[in-house]
């Protein structure tokens, strides 16, 4: 038995709470993962997991030596970046997930740099609105807008998401343009609803002293940045959106701001990653990128 082999399948099983998804993570056959932790649990002499037909669970004593292997494994892991490092590149496969709009109108267009200041990385970049689970997933780490509801990672603030409130010029001259938000219950407007809560999101005003939190009508509500842009091009109704999608759309005269005299809260953007992984050469690098890239962005400071 390949020891370390057998501490990282451990690690993974525990991580995964299946014996698939992390045979799955590891491009390994089921069968040898299970063999790996049965001989793993034999030279130990105890019962490291709790084992249903549905999900495995860590024992007392499996939870104890699951902290061990975590320390053990990244010091292997810094031994061999330690030597990696004197190629001055990190290198291997690197697994992102970020929100659709902000990957494919912020990060992807400077990835060209990214690839050119560490050309041994391979990225895999999921791109969705919907919040993953980065452990059951696979992920080593994730752009997120908005605040966070889950504690078990760690997160670095690297940028905050304003909005605009916008409608198309063939919309306006349909249906006019408001004023002030109360006009909004007059008029159509795009709704978002979050992809894991199914709630309809409010919008918020604020000018001055004066702040507005309204529930909007509509004929649509979407879940997806890039469909909720369509819907706006389309006529269907007025849209608040992130500046970084807007601006394009309102130079090329396709949007209209309104309402600009009114603020609406901006969301704080993290890069967050499980913390009970060790943060990698790969994973470090790419943190500092993205922090700079949003840092120099004009309309994410």
């Amino acid at each position: 038995m390949n020891k370390l082999q057998a501490m990282e399948v451990f690690v993974q099983v525990v991580d995964a709470g299946v014996f698939t998804r992390a045979a799955d993570h590891m491009k390994l056959p089921k069968a040898t993962v299970s063999t790996l932790i049965q001989s793993l649990e034999s030279a130990l002499s105890i019962q490291l997991l709790h084992r249903t037909t549905r999900r495995v669970s860590v024992t007392a004593e499996g939870a104890v030596y699951y902290e061990h292997c975590l320390r053990i494994l990244a010091d292997v892991r810094d031994a061999e970046e330690a030597l990696t490092r004197t190629r001055r590149s990190p290198s291997g496969r690197l697994r992102i997930d970020a929100p659709t709009g902000l990957a494919s109108e912020v990060i992807i267009p400077a990835l060209p740099a990214f690839h050119a200041r560490y050309p041994d990385i391979w990225l895999e970049l999921g791109c969705s609105d919907r919040s993953i689970d980065l452990i059951e997933e696979g992920v080593d780490c994730a752009v997120r807008a908005g605040d966070l509801d889950d504690s078990s990672l760690i997160a670095r603030r690297i940028g905050l998401m304003r909005y605009m409130t916008c409608a198309s010029p063939a919309y306006l001259e349909r249906h006019g343009r408001p004023k002030h938000p109360d006009e909004l219950v007059h008029h159509q407007c795009v709704n978002y609803f979050g992809a894991r809560s199914g709630r309809v999101f409010d919008w918020d005003f604020t000018r001055g002293g004066e702040r507005l939190q309204v529930s909007l009508p509509g004929v649509i509500a979407l879940n997806d940045s890039g469909a909720y842009t369509a819907a706006g091009l389309a006529g269907l109704g007025i849209v608040q959106m992130a500046d970084f999608l807007m601006a394009p759309l309102v130079a090329q005269g396709r949007f209209v701001p309104i309402l600009e005299e009114w603020v609406s809260d901006p969301l704080p953007i993290h890069v967050v990653y499980p913390q009970n992984r060790h943060l990698s050469a790969k994973v470090r690098v790419f943190v500092e990128w993205i922090a700079e890239l949003l840092a120099g962005h004009p309309l994410m400071h």
